[in-house]
């Protein structure tokens, strides 16, 4: 828990448990799907392992998180209280959009953007009974972390699973997407459009043409991206 406020005020007793750095964010990441702990770190890789885990068993002991134990798997699944917490999350996104201003260079990540989309892949959208892999190049960022792929697995309608390496895997690329790290973010963030970045010549598609018009149909958009944003 962190520092108490000696307030009886339930924002300030709120703020007790969640305000410690980074505990919001793993919330935002169990609100989001992920369960294990490697998933977790991927939505926060610039938290330590041994913070994330210190801060797991501090949301586990304020009830907040359960710690599920199958034989050697271990899954963080929300509690009831956690759960109430995934409007709070979603009004700090909205918020965030629309009142934070420009993004740094430094809050430009492609490990959390791809991660972001990895998990917004739409079943019912992508080719289906097939493997796809789609190419992501990022030429303005340093080369360690300039390629990406995202090998994407569709089986029955609706149902997708999708990977994502830092690393070649080996498999032929059905589609390549060429983009500026920041425009890429802002198209996710619903700053930019796709066609508007596509005329202007910020992003680059390369592959057969119904997988290029199709593309973008393939991810859902965060809940956020459709939020107006101030004059």
């Amino acid at each position: 828990m962190g520092a108490s406020y000696y307030q009886f005020c339930p924002v300030a007793k709120a703020m007790e448990l969640l305000d410690e750095r980074w505990t919001l964010l793993i919330v935002r990441e169990l609100c989001a799907g992920s369960e294990r702990f490697n998933e977790v770190r991927r939505g926060v890789p610039r938290m330590s392992p041994t913070l994330l885990s210190k801060r797991l068993t501090h949301l586990t002991r304020a009830g907040i998180v359960e710690r599920v134990v199958d034989g050697t798997d271990v899954r963080y699944v929300l509690t009831p209280a956690g759960h109430e917490l995934r409007p709070v999350v979603e009004a700090l996104s909205i918020w965030g959009v629309r009142w934070t201003g420009e993004l740094g260079d430094a809050d430009l990540d492609p490990k959390l953007l791809l991660w972001d989309m990895r998990r917004s892949v739409d079943g019912d959208a992508v080719p289906a009974g097939r493997r796809t892999v789609v190419r992501f190049r990022f030429p303005d960022v340093p080369a360690r972390a300039r390629d990406w792929w995202l090998v994407i697995s569709a089986g029955d309608p609706g149902a997708a699973d999708a990977d994502l390496c830092d690393a070649d895997p080996g498999f032929e690329v059905d589609v390549t997407v060429t983009s500026g790290l920041r425009r890429l973010i802002e198209i996710w963030r619903g700053d930019l459009r796709w066609a508007d970045a596509l005329r202007a010549g910020d992003i680059d598609v390369h592959g057969p043409e119904d997988m290029r018009r199709g593309l973008p149909g393939w991810f859902t958009l965060p809940g956020f991206a459709a939020v107006p944003r101030p004059a």
